[in-house]
């Protein structure tokens, strides 16, 4: 299932770390690494766990999307299409940068819940609303969204900040899912134990960690995951993945960064 370039496709040079301003996850990542573009095979998409919950996106097309953009940790790229979420201010960004094609907050105006559907060169994104906690304790109805990144035949869902478990409305929303993007810290977003089981019923071959808060934090994820699924460690901060490449067992892959 590995497919991997050169390194001299990707080099992974970490820029300079930016303080923090207001309210964020713990732990983040604060940097990112420069991003090399290199040609990809037309039934291949590459993904680069940029940090914290931040994917870089590329399709054969040469169509680029980041994930969870915000202010602190950003790929050289600048992106065609960037997806946000609320939770905080690591999973959104105030000061977008302006040569954007397509910027997508995962929430609504006045409460309402977000509804895209953009097609940018060979790259479709949707997303399907979900609630978050509030600061106050309670619940934010539709204040958050799963990301679906469909390009070369793969449907890609990022998780985002997801504080529950998914309904069945929630699922057929979301349909197949190739390639599932998941918070693993298990405690800021939905627990270990949840996490696990939802991503159990959404079947995706490959799973792809993310929101890691360190070495500690994920081998307890993966101690639970093992029971389960495949566990496999790529070496790399990216991956190349077709449906031809795509593990028969449902494998989780954990790639550099965190």
């Amino acid at each position: 299932m590995r497919a991997i370039l050169s390194a001299f496709a990707l080099l992974a040079l970490l820029g300079p770390v930016r303080a923090a301003e207001v309210e964020k996850c713990p732990d983040m990542v604060a940097r990112g690494p420069t991003i090399m573009k290199a040609a990809l095979a037309g039934d291949r998409v590459r993904l680069t766990f940029v940090g914290h919950a931040t994917f870089l996106i590329e399709t054969p097309g040469g169509t680029t999307a980041v994930t969870d953009y915000n202010d602190y940790v950003r790929p050289s790229v600048v992106p065609d299409v960037a997806t946000m979420n609320k939770a905080h201010s690591t999973h959104n960004s105030l000061h977008p940068d302006p040569k954007i094609k397509h910027l997508l907050r995962g929430w609504g105006d006045d409460g309402k819940a977000a509804h895209w559907d953009v097609t940018e060169g060979d790259l479709h994104v949707r997303n399907v609303p979900t609630n978050i906690r509030d600061w106050g304790g309670g619940t934010e109805y539709d204040g958050n969204s799963i990301f679906v990144f469909e390009a070369a035949g793969l449907c890609i869902a990022h998780l985002g900040h997801l504080h529950h478990r998914l309904t069945p409305e929630h699922l057929q929303q979301l349909r197949h899912v190739d390639v599932l993007l998941a918070p693993v810290d298990g405690s800021y977003t939905l627990g270990a134990t949840g996490m696990i089981e939802t991503m159990v019923t959404i079947r995706a071959p490959l799973t792809i960690p993310m929101h890691i808060f360190g070495p500690s934090t994920l081998e307890r994820f993966l101690a639970l995951a093992r029971d389960k699924f495949e566990v496999r460690h790529e070496g790399a901060r990216f991956v190349e993945v077709s449906r031809a490449t795509l593990p028969q067992k449902q494998t989780v892959l954990v790639l550099d960064g965190n």
